[in-house]
């Protein structure tokens, strides 16, 4: 399967802006590329390309006064296959786990996991390691909150979204991962870009999209509370502990975002 994606964000700057900016697609996924995949700036902008401490492909540039458009459109192959149900994972004892892993076990900006804990355990204790308790992690939060652009709050916190029971695919996304790390199962935060592919259209404008990855048997597998079920034509573009690590641009001065687009299509022809 061949996708068609890209965006076009335009940030309006009171003054020059140092930037950071996780907008490409995750070095993982690059060997899938059809086309470049790179950043364009309608104005002269030197832009340096950086590894975080995470793994993503990032770039930082000093955004001149007034309105910047950043692009990018690329083609991508894709197996076309659905997220996997790894029904048997095992879940990893702590002192099992690989150093790197032990980061997401813990608290973070997003995800407050001293507010979730008690009640992770008291709900989720008598669930069966793995597998089994990830996917009624699972469940919990895609029944607990309500989806709704109109209520997107990006203060809210994974017991925010507890709490409020509303959210967007973020808050669906802490809220799981929160209460994995509360059980001790590594979770992650993913971005990127998911399409109505396989799907009925989706009658909102088309966004970047917020999941998760557990770490069980060994490996990461994803996984999606807003959706809860598999999807297919996934491209991901970062991951960190919460939407903090992998926010789409970072501004160390005023940056009004006056322009986004988002397109992700599957190429029938």
């Amino acid at each position: 399967m061949k996708i068609r994606a890209g965006f076009r964000l335009g940030y309006q700057c009171e003054h020059e802006t140092p930037m950071l900016l996780v907008l490409n697609i995750h070095p993982s996924r690059r060997v899938d590329l059809l086309s470049e995949q790179t950043l364009v700036f309608d104005r002269p902008i030197e832009a340096w390309n950086y590894t975080d401490i995470f793994g993503n492909s990032c770039n930082r540039i000093v955004a001149p006064a007034g309105l910047t458009t950043i692009s990018t459109t690329f083609e991508i192959y894709d197996s076309g296959l659905p997220d996997p149900v790894p029904e048997d994972a095992i879940q990893h004892d702590i002192n099992h786990l690989p150093d790197d892993v032990l980061i997401y076990l813990l608290g973070s900006r997003y995800c407050d996991t001293d507010r979730l804990a008690e009640f992770a355990w008291k709900t989720f204790s008598p669930t069966p390691l793995g597998w089994p308790r990830v996917q009624a992690i699972l469940d919990f939060a895609h029944g607990r909150i309500v989806f709704d652009y109109m209520k997107a709050d990006p203060l809210r916190t994974a017991f925010g979204g507890f709490t409020d029971q509303t959210g967007v695919c973020r808050d669906y996304a802490h809220l799981a991962i929160t209460l994995c790390r509360c059980m001790n199962i590594p979770a992650r935060y993913c971005t990127g870009y998911l399409g109505d592919i396989g799907v009925p259209e989706d009658p909102n404008p088309m966004d970047f999209s917020a999941w998760l990855e557990v770490y069980l048997s060994g490996r990461w597998y994803t996984v999606d509370a807003r959706h809860n079920t598999p999807r297919i034509g996934r491209i991901l573009m970062a991951t960190g502990r919460d939407a903090t690590d992998v926010a789409m641009s970072t501004a160390f001065g005023p940056a009004l975002l006056k322009r986004f687009e988002v397109t992700t299509e599957e190429i029938t022809a």
